[in-house]
């Protein structure tokens, strides 16, 4: 009788431990205890092996580990904080700063695992925006771009009924699903490299499949058009977004540019006045200076 009680306790005991796994790998992530962090992980999996937690935490967990800081010294300010470096007579030599590093090994361990996840749970945002925030930090552009595109099917399947960490449902589904993919074109651009305005117009183009309407992705084809001087291309997208909505500054700032571009001042005198009738204060003052310009050069 001693041994079944003390058996049934031990069965209650471990339900008891695998409900507060997360809570505990927490406690053990504060502590920066990654030998507990591991342990807790492989007895999540044990027990509770299709909870989306789990696969939330081990990613986040092989991230962190793959990360490892080094010292630098560059003789130009590099990104992020930086410390001056001066000589005898106070002249800046160079500047101390920071790089981390990260082991794509370690890194691939934590992929595989909320790739399982996504598989298991594919409503579950938070894991397909972690992978993707995760391949950008380490410049995977193609992964990042193709994971993204991956995404905007997703929310055409499931109408962007989305679930967050502990699988609480997204009351802002598709606002925030559509502005979240704007920050990726964005952080696309802002890398300044030209190949990667064809990834760009990539995600666009898949917006644009479920969101025909959607202002913002025209204009990004435009903008990948305009930087490589295929101007025609795009002003094209752009007038069709002014078609949607003629009164949306930004469409109607862009196309005074392609036409400026184009040499049309005409037409680019003509989206600076729509902007001055459709704009508020500061919109009416950049418009107003832009027709200025334009008027000196003649």
């Amino acid at each position: 009788m001693r041994v079944i009680t003390f058996s049934f306790l031990v069965v209650l005991g471990n339900l008891g431990f695998a409900q507060n796994f997360q809570d505990q790998f927490k406690e053990y992530s504060r502590a920066k205890d990654t030998t507990k962090q591991l342990e807790t992980l492989k007895a999540w999996e044990l027990n509770k092996p299709s909870d989306p937690e789990f696969f939330t935490s081990a990613f986040n967990f092989y991230f962190s580990l793959c990360q490892e800081e080094f010292v630098t010294i560059n003789p130009d300010r590099p990104n992020g904080e930086a410390l001056e470096i001066s000589d005898s007579t106070g002249t800046p030599v160079g500047f101390l700063g920071s790089q981390i590093i990260y082991n794509l090994g370690v890194l691939q361990q934590g992929l595989n695992k909320i790739d399982q996840g996504i598989k298991l749970h594919p409503n579950r945002l938070d894991m397909r925006f972690g992978k993707i925030y995760v391949l950008g930090e380490i410049s995977d552009w193609d992964n990042f771009t193709s994971e993204v595109i991956k995404t905007i099917h997703r929310s055409s399947k499931n109408n962007n009924e989305w679930t967050w960490t502990n699988n609480q449902a997204r009351d802002d589904g598709q606002d925030f699903f559509l502005s979240s993919i704007q920050t990726y074109q964005n952080q696309l651009f802002n890398t300044e490299n030209d190949s990667l305005l064809y990834n760009m117009r990539d995600i666009a183009f898949a917006i644009l499949e479920h969101y025909p309407d959607h202002i913002e992705s025209l204009s990004n084809i435009s903008i990948t058009y305009l930087v490589l001087n295929e101007y025609e291309k795009g002003l094209k997208p752009l007038l069709k977004a002014e078609k949607l909505d003629n009164t949306d500054i930004v469409v109607l700032s862009n196309i005074a540019r392609a036409y400026i571009l184009m040499k049309n001042e005409p037409k680019a005198l003509e989206y600076y006045n729509k902007m001055i009738q459709y704009g508020n204060d500061n919109d009416k003052r950049f418009a107003e200076a832009r027709i200025n310009e334009l008027k000196k050069t003649k």
